[in-house]
């Protein structure tokens, strides 16, 4: 083999490599939001079956890593949904925006609060969302086209 073709060689599979970093990248970075949005609804199940299995009202909200305490300290916290949407470093790529107040749980399981939490990951045009209804607290996730959040 001669130097030209072992550099087209070597040229052509630096081009190859790149595109698989470039669309392997994006596609981590959808598999991590979905993860994020599917975790999201977890914590909505767990804190609704807290309350059903306690007899007892309690309450969540929503940080910038995940499920917290609330800062009002009304109501005692749902302790079994307070998490992290996602651990580690992918964790600080992780973006959220909502509209979500204090969401309290009733002993019968009913949401007091709803709202739409819009997650986005750092530097991508990627945006999930998932939209809390209320009284049942009745959760879905889709992605964001226009102003909406649309099933996915």
């Amino acid at each position: 083999m001669s130097l030209p073709e072992l550099l087209i060689t070597i040229v052509i599979a630096g081009l190859l490599a790149s595109l698989g970093t470039v669309h392997g990248g994006r596609s981590i970075a959808h598999q991590r939001l979905l993860n994020a949005s599917r975790q999201l609804q977890l914590g909505l199940e767990r804190a609704r079956d807290q309350a059903q299995a306690s007899g007892s009202p309690c309450a969540l909200e929503l940080g910038r890593q995940g499920w917290q305490e609330p800062s009002t300290g009304a109501l005692p916290g749902c302790s079994a949904a307070i998490g992290p949407l996602l651990s580690g470093w992918s964790a600080q790529q992780l973006q959220l925006d909502h509209n979500l107040r204090v969401l309290r749980f009733t002993s019968n399981g009913l949401v007091l609060g709803g709202g739409t939490v819009w997650l986005q990951w750092q530097d991508t045009d990627l945006v999930r969302c998932v939209v809390i209804s209320l009284p049942l607290g009745i959760s879905r996730h889709g992605i964001k086209q226009g102003g909406s959040c649309r099933p996915s």
